[in-house]
């Protein structure tokens, strides 16, 4: 008589377990999803961490860019320029470039905070708003444009 656990010969003389069958074909439909929704996270997770940098580097480039200007207005125009020109692949909505340093007198420091909403959880269907902001403080150029 023939041991039921032991598995029964197939044509190709190899042994095959009936309660295996299809098993592998189970753990493929189940863990597909849960590899290729992990896959998504990690490419979600690393569109934030590049659009932190790419806030950090807006705010040092548009705090340059106001600091060598002129008057203040020029210099918040060309903040906004700067910070917008980064990060214009960056973020879904507005940026918004904010002065944090009082006036605009010689040897003081031209402090701007850029701000924006940067794409990342939207792609995994998830509406959860990622605003992230950076300052960056640049010193007022004593030889600014005069003109």
């Amino acid at each position: 008589m023939r041991d039921a656990a032991a598995g029964e010969r197939g044509r190709s003389g190899e042994r095959c377990f009936s309660d295996e069958r299809g098993l592998s074909t189970v753990e493929v439909v189940i863990l597909a999803p849960v590899m290729i929704l992990f896959i998504l996270v990690l490419v979600a997770f690393g569109q934030l961490v590049d659009g932190r940098g790419a806030i950090d580097g807006a705010a040092r480039d548009a705090a340059r860019a106001g600091s060598i200007q002129k008057d203040q207005g020029t210099a918040m125009a060309e903040a906004r320029k700067a910070a917008k020109a980064d990060l214009e692949d960056v973020c879904s909505g507005p940026v918004h470039v904010v002065q944090k340093s009082a006036g605009f007198q010689p040897d003081t420091l031209f402090t701007v905070e850029v701000s924006c909403e940067v794409r990342g959880l939207e792609m995994l269907g998830l509406d959860i708003p990622t605003t992230l902001e950076a300052s960056f403080s640049s010193p007022l150029d004593p030889y600014r444009r005069s003109a």
